[in-house]
């Protein structure tokens, strides 16, 4: 596997930025090492909290959420993706596929050896951040969704086949509008820059062009019996699960009542509707903070 590395470069003086990179290295099945980056803010011996971002962004999503929480004494953590942020990117679009990034990020979660961890999940921070509940239930005191799923084959909806074919035809993928365009606010041109910085140019962007792909919304996809079995799990979890969607997103707009009617955890919990676009993050971050904090202080 030929791996890409951004260059350090293109992480200097971005806005509301200042975190200290963290690395792991990780090996994928075929002998290859990847160097995964994560934000690690907080004492250690605070309440872990874990906040998963999706496509095609990077954990500078959560640039407006991770202070308040470390202020409050919690201990935040942040990863990027495999191919995203300043995580390794694999240079062939084959390289990226839903059960390899399990794979990675159950490697870079067993390292950590977490306990009692708030899980904050959106789009593909979702589909892959869930999969780690359901493979460690014990380790997750909490969930809180956010504008994401886990799809199992039974289909799309319009918004996402948009997406699809967007991201599948456009000649140069324009990660950082992409953000604005997902976000209710405009994203000022500094906010902007700071999504583009992964990807100096198209060739580190094949993660961010495959994604989409690999969403598994019909039976012939990869990965239904593995998210199939993951559901199974789920459905027997009892610990608090809040669902925290947006108002505005066509991707995922109303997603948020097969978890509330299928995880016993979401029962008795005060679902909420933020405000926001897709990227919810960007438009409803203090709103954000205080979930979390609260399920935080419920749980411990």
């Amino acid at each position: 596997m030929q791996v890409l590395r951004t260059p350090d470069a293109q992480f200097e003086n971005l806005k509301d930025w200042a975190f200290a990179p963290h690395y792991v290295q990780i090996t994928d099945a075929d002998g290859t090492d990847l160097r995964l980056h994560y934000v690690d803010e907080g004492p250690r011996d605070g309440a872990p909290i874990l906040l998963m971002h999706g496509e095609p962004s990077w954990a500078y999503l959560y640039r407006k959420i991770i202070p308040p929480l470390v202020a409050a004494g919690h201990r935040v953590i942040a990863p990027d993706l495999i191919g995203f942020g300043r995580s390794d990117k694999p240079a062939l679009r084959t390289d990226y596929t839903y059960e390899r990034h399990v794979a990675w990020m159950r490697q870079w979660f067993e390292g950590l050896d977490l306990s009692g961890a708030v899980m904050f999940c959106q789009d593909w921070g979702g589909l892959i951040g869930l999969r780690l509940v359901a493979a460690y239930p014990d380790r997750f005191s909490g969930v809180i969704v956010g504008n994401t799923g886990l799809p199992v084959g039974t289909g799309s909806s319009d918004g996402f086949d948009a997406w699809l074919n967007f991201s599948q035809t456009v000649p140069q993928m324009p990660i950082g509008m992409l953000l604005n365009a997902g976000s209710t606010r405009e994203l000022d041109p500094a906010e902007i820059a700071a999504y583009d910085a992964p990807f100096p140019d198209e060739t580190y962007k094949e993660g961010a062009r495959q994604f989409p792909t690999l969403v598994p919304i019909t039976a012939a996809h990869a990965s239904v019996p593995e998210n199939l079995e993951a559901w199974k799990v789920l459905e027997a979890f009892k610990k608090p699960f809040l669902t925290a969607f947006s108002d505005n997103d066509p991707v995922s707009k109303g997603g948020e009542a097969n978890f509330i009617a299928r995880v016993p955890g979401a029962s008795g919990e005060k679902h909420v509707i933020l405000h926001g676009g897709h990227f919810l993050q960007e438009d409803s971050p203090a709103e954000i903070v205080v979930l979390i904090d609260d399920m935080v202080r419920r749980t411990r």
